[in-house]
C-alpha cells in the first residue's frame, strides 16, 4: 500500500474516530427512569436496552477504528490479521477499519455465531 493510500484511509479513520468519540460521550439514554405507570416502565427499559446496545456497538467500532489507525502507523494496514494476505481495496473502501479479508471475516463471524448459540443453550439449560 502506498503512503498516499494510507494517508487517505488515515483521514477517513480519523474522521470516524472523532464522530464515534462524540457519540459515545452522550450516555443520557442509559439513565434509569422511574414511572408510576407499568407500561412506561417497560418502554423506558426497552429504550435503555437499545441505548446500551448502541453504545456497545459503537464502542466496539471505535476499538476497530483505533486498531486500524495503529496498523497504519506500524505499516501492517491492509494486511489480514489472520492469514496475512492483502485485504481487497474494495473491502477497505467499504470498511476501512476491517482487520480481516472477506474469507477470514466470514470464518470469524461463523465462529462467533456458533459461540453465541452455545452460550444461549447453556443459559436456557440453567
Amino acid at each position: 500500500m502506498t503512503r498516499t493510500e494510507a494517508n487517505k484511509y488515515k483521514k477517513i479513520l480519523d474522521s470516524k474516530q472523532a464522530e464515534l468519540a462524540q457519540v459515545l460521550r452522550r450516555r443520557d439514554g442509559i439513565a434509569i427512569e422511574k414511572s408510576a405507570d407499568a407500561l412506561d416502565e417497560v418502554q423506558y427499559a426497552a429504550e435503555r436496552e437499545l441505548a446500551i446496545r448502541t453504545l456497545d456497538r459503537e464502542s466496539n467500532m471505535l476499538r476497530l477504528v483505533r486498531s486500524a489507525l495503529q496498523r497504519i502507523e506500524d505499516g501492517s494496514y491492509g494486511i489480514c490479521a489472520n492469514c496475512e494476505e492483502p485485504i481487497n481495496p474494495r473491502r477497505l473502501n467499504a470498511v476501512p477499519w476491517a482487520p480481516y479479508c472477506i474469507r477470514c471475516q466470514e470464518i470469524a463471524d461463523q465462529a462467533r455465531s456458533e459461540d453465541e448459540a452455545f452460550e444461549d443453550i447453556l443459559m436456557h439449560a440453567a
